[in-house]
């Protein structure tokens, strides 16, 4: 019998063999379009917004942190700290960035530590209730744990493509859903999550 592990790792492994089947000039499109919805985010000025340099084939939110950054946010980057653990670091354009493993950058221990309001949470397959499946490490979950015993509720964007939607995500006790969803479709909202 498959547990719901083995069924998000097997989802995870379709949805990202579609992502990266795309091409990798529209996926940068894509990317520079997402700008366009920063003022749909709406952050109050001051705002913390955690985003993340992309990896492999992820849809590339750095042009969205760059508008979200204009319009007067805070942008924290996600800093692993050990096997279980990520904080979010303050970035700017001119902070130091060292390698985080697994292809991606963030800031180093140098800079301030962010509780983000707002969370663009990378995902490798979501469903049409707002379930998500990650990497398979937890380190989302447990981070929005940890602000939410922190009294935080941080609002949850999760970035994707359209093609990485799956029918169901089995889901399971220590997942966090979404909120929300920003795909090259646009901001699609999510029920009771």
């Amino acid at each position: 019998m498959n547990t719901a592990r083995d069924l998000k790792k097997e989802l995870r492994t379709v949805a990202l063999a579609r992502r990266d089947a795309l091409d990798a000039a529209w996926r940068a499109e894509v990317g520079q379009a997402l700008a366009a919805h920063a003022a749909g985010l709406a952050p109050a000025a001051g705002s913390v917004i955690s985003g993340f340099w992309p990896m492999r084939s992820e849809l590339d939110v750095r042009p969205l942190m760059a508008a979200l950054f204009a319009r007067g946010a805070r942008i924290g980057l996600p800093a692993i700290l050990d096997k279980t653990t990520i904080v979010f670091r303050e970035y700017r354009a001119d902070t130091s960035m060292i390698d985080m493993g697994f292809g991606t950058q963030g800031p180093s221990d140098t800079a301030a530590v962010l509780d983000p309001d707002i969370m663009l949470v990378p995902l490798a397959a979501f469903d049409a209730r707002g379930h998500r499946i990650g990497y398979g490490a937890g380190y989302y979950d447990r981070a929005i744990g940890r602000l939410k015993a922190k009294g935080r509720a941080p609002r949850l964007i999760g970035i994707a493509f359209d093609c990485q939607e799956v029918d169901r995500v089995p889901d399971e006790p220590h997942d966090e859903p979404l909120f929300e969803l920003l795909t090259e479709s646009g901001l699609r909202r999510f029920g009771d999550t």
